[in-house]
């Protein structure tokens, strides 16, 4: 897993007033939490954030805290977004150990292509993501799930996905990941209608 740092500063005050002023310097406001620690609120760069986040591994990144809390792992668990822009407005950041085992959502990489599709069936993707336990260090990047053998009308279940050693899948293993969906049926005109 991808580890990079992020300075951040202690926050004096909450509230939207404050909030405001840390959107319009490009920086936002966040909260970090734990196991054995009270909840802090700090305020960081928006584009130190994206660029901790940046790269395959995303909200898994293990990122190390400069400034305040130095030193300290963090991962980013939630992070809100303007709804018209897109860009972060606040982020939630959750202390982790390296020895202590995590839950998180992981990306599913669909891989291959379908026999199904090549049939003309129409691949659909049920689940974008899964939750994985595991330590930090052992966090995929993504899940791969195969699906060159699949036909028309069948499924990749949770409990047929092929992982890493120490990483544990905490989904309905019954659920289904990945499907081919059938041909839609062509409508037939009605004898006598014009044409």
């Amino acid at each position: 897993m991808q580890q990079t740092s992020l300075n951040v500063e202690l926050r004096n005050g909450t509230g939207k007033g404050i909030s405001r002023r840390l959107r319009a310097k490009e920086q936002l406001p966040g909260i970090i939490y734990g196991k054995g620690m009270e909840s802090v609120a700090v305020a960081l760069g928006r584009k130190d954030l994206l660029k901790a986040i940046a790269g395959e591994g995303g909200h898994n990144n293990i990122i190390t805290l400069q400034g305040a809390l130095d030193g300290t792992m963090v991962i980013v668990t939630d992070m809100e977004r303007d709804a018209i822009k897109g860009y972060p407005t606040h982020v939630d950041l959750h202390k982790i150990s390296l020895t202590e085992r995590l839950r998180v959502k992981v990306p599913v990489k669909v891989v291959g292509n379908a026999a199904g599709v090549k049939a003309g069936g129409l691949l659909d993707v049920v689940m974008h993501e899964l939750v994985a336990e595991c330590l930090p260090t052992e966090i995929p990047e993504h899940i791969d799930v195969d699906v060159t053998e699949l036909t028309i009308g069948h499924a990749v279940h949770v409990s047929e996905i092929a992982l890493i050693a120490g990483v544990k899948l905490l989904d309905d293993p019954k659920a289904p990941v990945v499907c081919v969906l059938g041909k839609a049926k062509e409508e037939v005109p009605a004898e006598g209608a014009e044409a």
